[in-house]
């Protein structure tokens, strides 16, 4: 489709590609037609821009020959890649662990190659969803299932490292006084830093929530402004998480109290650095109109996850932290 310097449509008849798999298609026989133009509708007759987010009609753009709704995958070299990255980083760490000379190099090592195929192998991704139209209705069920499927996993993840919290704090051992947390454990005063960081993280699933929210209903600015807000209060969260490990008055490898407060405590806050990433892409993404008001399953995939980060954070305030703590006291 060809335009002229005023925004008509010279053509009778075209499709532009869209993005997240949409081809937007304008027809303009007459002067009073839309046409869509640098992510933005036209009306040709009164030339009134309206949002981006309008609604339109999506559609899966696929081969001739091709006469199924599946995405065939091209070969790629980015899940051997991952595989090679994940296993020099966690061969790093554990030399690091046992004090070999050139373990944190190889953990550096393989993160910053684990970060570069993440950027990688997501930006091809975008590109089959937004520029190549391979991701039809069918394809996106797929990974709507994916993404749940991932964060159940995600579950059975923390609930290993919550089975084993629990085993030592319903039937505290004689070893450990008998009681939990142990004696000689001072525990982080839950109503301080603990209680900011949970408002924080609540205030980010709200201010996320309306941000979706704008999506749906077609308010770009709204829509952006939740998500700025999100990330800024993921920062902080993970600002005041770092501040609260210097200060505490034990460590790792004091007993088993130790190993897992921070064996969940820095699980999660993993997670928050995760989610926090996938934010910030789905708000370069936002930026450059990857998104309708219709397909956003980047966006809700972020969504979910982040959402799943805060309810993990609750039940982890209340048992680490609150429960914790005021048995503490009480002895």
């Amino acid at each position: 489709m060809y335009f002229n310097a005023v925004g008509h449509c010279i053509v009778d008849s075209a499709s532009v590609l869209g993005t997240e798999g949409r081809v937007f298609e304008s027809h303009c026989p007459k002067r009073n037609s839309t046409t869509i133009l640098f992510g933005c509708s036209f009306d040709t007759d009164s030339n009134e821009k309206t949002s981006f987010f309008k609604k339109h009609t999506n559609k899966s753009m696929t081969s001739k020959n091709q006469f199924h709704n599946f995405h065939i995958v091209n070969l790629s070299p980015w899940p051997f890649a991952t595989a090679f990255s994940i296993f020099t980083m966690l061969l790093g760490l554990v030399q690091f662990m046992h004090n070999y000379k050139f373990g944190l190099f190889f953990f550096f090592f393989g993160f910053f190659i684990t970060l570069f195929i993440a950027i990688s192998w997501f930006r091809d991704i975008v590109r089959e969803a937004t520029f190549e139209g391979k991701h039809s209705v069918l394809v996106q069920q797929g990974l709507r299932f994916g993404m749940i499927l991932f964060i159940v996993s995600e579950i059975m993840l923390f609930f290993a490292f919550f089975w084993a919290y629990f085993h030592s704090c319903l039937n505290a051992v004689p070893e450990l006084g008998a009681v939990w947390p142990p004696q000689s454990i001072l525990t982080v005063n839950p109503w301080l830093i603990p209680l900011l960081n949970t408002v924080l993280l609540l205030i980010s699933g709200s201010t996320l929530t309306w941000s979706h929210a704008a999506l749906v209903d077609g308010s770009r600015l709204e829509t952006i402004t939740g998500l700025i807000l999100t990330i800024v209060y993921a920062i902080f969260f993970t600002s005041f998480q770092l501040f609260e490990y210097i200060k505490a008055p034990f460590h790792i490898s004091d007993g088993v109290y130790g190993s897992t407060f921070y064996m969940l405590t820095g699980l999660h806050g993993f997670h928050v650095f995760v989610g926090t990433i996938l934010l910030s892409v789905t708000l370069w993404r936002v930026l450059r109109n990857h998104f309708t008001t219709e397909r956003h399953i980047g966006y809700e995939s972020a969504a979910w996850y982040w959402h799943f980060v805060d309810v993990v954070w609750i039940f982890l305030f209340l048992v680490i932290y609150v429960y914790a703590g005021q048995n503490f006291q009480a002895n």
